[in-house]
This record gives C-alpha cells, sequence and structure tokens, in this order.
C-alpha cells in the first residue's frame, strides 16, 4: 500500500512538472523590476532560478558565520554527556563525592539529561549520608520532571523510613500519572503505613505496567494479603476481603494463618477454626496445624476427630502431635495428652512441647517434673539440649507410653499376635 503511494505521489508531481514545463515553453512570462529608476526584466523561469540561489547563497553565509558557535555548543554537550556518563560510571562504582559532583555538574550544563543526572546525584549524596546536599540537590528540581522528582522524593523517604512523607510527594497533582516505579513505591508505602488492602489493590495495575517482575508481584500479593487480612478493623471487612481473594491464596499457609489469628482476636472462631481445616485438608502444613491446637475456641471433639483423621496421614508430624496433645489437655485427658506431647518430643516438636508439659504436670500438682519441663522450655528457646528426665530416660518414658495405647513411637499401630 504504501509503495502504490508513492508510486501515485510522484506520477503527479512529474505530470505537475511537465504542465508548467510546457506553460513556460509557451509563455515564459515577464517579471519586471524597477530599482531606482533603472528596469530589470527577465523571465519567470530565471527569476525563479536567481531565487533560489540567493536563498541558497544565504543559507551558506549562515552556516559559515554560525559555525564557530555551533562547534562550541557541540563541544560543551560532548563534555557534558561525558561528564553524565563518567558520573554515572562512578556512582555504579561506589565513588559517590565524585559522582555527586560530575552529576550535579552535568545536570546544570544539560537542560536535556538534567532528570537523569540529578537523580542520581540525589543518591550518591544519599549513600555518601549528606542528607542535607540530598535534599539541596532535590529542591534543585523546582518545577520541571514533576514525576521523576516525586520517585526520588518518594525513595528518600521510604529509606528514611517515612512511608506518610512518600505518599504525600506520590500523591503531587503534577507527578501525575505516576510512572511504574511511582507506582511500585506507592504501594510499598502503603503497605509500610498500615494501608495494606490499599496496597493489594494496586497489584492488578502494577502487574499491567510491568512495575515488578512476576515472581515478585506474586511474593508481594501474598504478603499484603495477609498484613490486609491482619488489619481489618471487625468482622465484616475481615469476611469481606477474605471473600475477595482468589482461591490459591485462601491455601497460602501465612494468608490462612492470618486470616485465622484475626477471625480468632474477633471471637470469630468457627471461621477461624474451618479455613485452617479447609487449608490443612488440601494442602499440609506443620505452622497451620500447630496453630489450629493452639486457637482453641471451643469444639475440642470435633477438632479432635479432625487431627485424628490427619494423624493417619501424618503420623510422624510434630506440630499435629502437639495439637493432638493440647486438645487432649483441654478435654482433661491429662495421660492421653502426655503420650501425644511425648511423641511430638520424640519428633523434634521441641519448646513448645515441653511448655505444654510443664502446664500439664503442674494442673495435676507433679510440681518437680513440672519445673523440670519448664527449664526444658527455655533450654529449647536458647537451642540448647533439654535436661533428661530423672529416673528414666526420655526415650524410655516416650516409649511405655506408646505402648499404652497399643502403638509404636511414630503413632502407627501395632500388629498384635
Amino acid at each position: 500500500m504504501n509503495l502504490f503511494r508513492n508510486l501515485l505521489f510522484w506520477l503527479v508531481l512529474a505530470l505537475a512538472g511537465a504542465l508548467l514545463a510546457q506553460m513556460l515553453l509557451q509563455d515564459p512570462g515577464l517579471v519586471l523590476v524597477r530599482f531606482r529608476g533603472t528596469d530589470y526584466s527577465t523571465t519567470v523561469a530565471f527569476a525563479a532560478l536567481m531565487l533560489v540561489a540567493g536563498l541558497a547563497l544565504l543559507w551558506l553565509l549562515w552556516q559559515a558565520v554560525t559555525l564557530p558557535f555551533r562547534a562550541w555548543h557541540g563541544r560543551r554537550d560532548r563534555k557534558s554527556r561525558a561528564r553524565l556518563l563518567e558520573g554515572l560510571s562512578l556512582l555504579q562504582q561506589g565513588h559517590w563525592s565524585r559522582a555527586e559532583k560530575l552529576l550535579a555538574q552535568a545536570a546544570v550544563d544539560d537542560p536535556a539529561n538534567e532528570a537523569v543526572a540529578r537523580s542520581a546525584a540525589v543518591r550518591a549524596a544519599e549513600a555518601r549520608g549528606d542528607s542535607a546536599a540530598a535534599q539541596a540537590l532535590l529542591d534543585g528540581f523546582g518545577d520541571r520532571h514533576p514525576a521523576t522528582r516525586a520517585v526520588v522524593a518518594a525513595e528518600r523517604a521510604l529509606l528514611q523510613g517515612r512511608p506518610t512523607d512518600a505518599l504525600v510527594a506520590l500523591d503531587a497533582p503534577a507527578a501525575q500519572p505516576l510512572p511504574p516505579h511511582g507506582l511500585a513505591l506507592r504501594a510499598e508505602a502503603m503497605a509500610t503505613s498500615g494501608l495494606a488492602a490499599q496496597a493489594y489493590g494496586l497489584l492488578g495495575p502494577m502487574r499491567q505496567q510491568q512495575a515488578l517482575a512476576g515472581p515478585r508481584l506474586d511474593e508481594l500479593q501474598e504478603r499484603w494479603a495477609a498484613a490486609a487480612l491482619r488489619e481489618a478493623p471487625d468482622a465484616n471487612i475481615l469476611a469481606e476481603r477474605w471473600d475477595a481473594l482468589p482461591r490459591g491464596l485462601k491455601l497460602d499457609p501465612d494468608v490462612v494463618s492470618a486470616y485465622a489469628t484475626r477471625a480468632a482476636a474477633l471471637r470469630w472462631d468457627d471461621a477461624a477454626l474451618g479455613s485452617l481445616e479447609q487449608a490443612l485438608d488440601q494442602r499440609w502444613d506443620e505452622g497451620l496445624a500447630a496453630q489450629y491446637g493452639a486457637l482453641g475456641g471451643g469444639r475440642a471433639e470435633q477438632r479432635r476427630e479432625h487431627a485424628e483423621r490427619w494423624l493417619k496421614a501424618h503420623p510422624a508430624s510434630p506440630a499435629l502431635l502437639l495439637t493432638l496433645g493440647r486438645i487432649s489437655r483441654e478435654q482433661g485427658q491429662w495421660s492421653v495428652a502426655e503420650d501425644y506431647l511425648n511423641r511430638a518430643l520424640a519428633q523434634g516438636a521441641g519448646g513448645e512441647a515441653w511448655e505444654e508439659l510443664g502446664h500439664g504436670f503442674a494442673a495435676v500438682g507433679d510440681e518437680a517434673r513440672a519445673r523440670q519441663s519448664s527449664a526444658n522450655a527455655l533450654r529449647a528457646a536458647r537451642g540448647d539440649a533439654p535436661e533428661e528426665p530423672r529416673g528414666r530416660d526420655l526415650r524410655q518414658q516416650i516409649h511405655d507410653a506408646a505402648g499404652v495405647e497399643g502403638r509404636d513411637v511414630h503413632g502407627v499401630p501395632r500388629l498384635r499376635g
């Protein structure tokens, strides 16, 4: 199509030139110029040729006159670009002072590259710890390059722990619409300010503008979803935010844990336990299994049924054994709870199981073993080895406790006979 249009244009131009030439040959016309009483006459074609030649001569004279000025400006521009490139290179190498000096000079000498040079100079000044110089360079933007100024100001504010100031800089009307990096900084400032729900809402535009890499956006989606659930002020908003999440996030351990914790804090125990049960049925997670026992909230018998069903598939889970120990103690079945807790310790449950044992022994009046269990809980928190129980070693206690139920130390039923 373009070839056809070009061909048609040149054909029309050739026809127009031919018609003009024919008209000039038939009647060349007359141009009469009278200057100080003298008449000069010539044909139209010759007059047009002379006019073109005169204009060409004037252009050549102008080029000759301005050549030194253009050469000077070109040399200055080359030096400014070289200064900018050298300053950026020094910035990457960590020569902060030299980089700041060169970049600040480049920002003044080359208005076309001011945004790049001044932004880099601000980062160099901030890197060497001179906040006052960085602010002076930032103020040097004036009203020019408002979006770049907002992004650099927001970066400084976030590095200094001032997310509110970052939002103020990014919300400036002159900086709108924000570039992709500005959008990412705005979401980060919101999340840091306790506005994770608003930050989560910016993930869509951030993906559309490719503000961050895909894996990084997925990580932030999980983090901000969990934070938004933890920040929910009441049960209605918590339910609204939970229902708006995609199905995949409702199975993410961090997100489910945040929802269950906040629901339990709002006395919404059924929702908290239900979310944990659904997540554990779909995807096993030791942290959620431990949280299932720590939340409490009644329904002990139903919780125990769920936990025992999971134990068939995960007999060596320390978190699940700890959860069953807690539920059994909650039901007043201390001997069963002690068995589960000892088995949990054998699987590496650590300080939480020792602490639960301490509470249980204290409740039944065994103060010596309660103190020893509490001491072992502290040792486990410090990373030290626990003290072996007196009388019988721990392994024998666990073996005996497992035998009471007719199971081995991993909770698998023994075959008799």
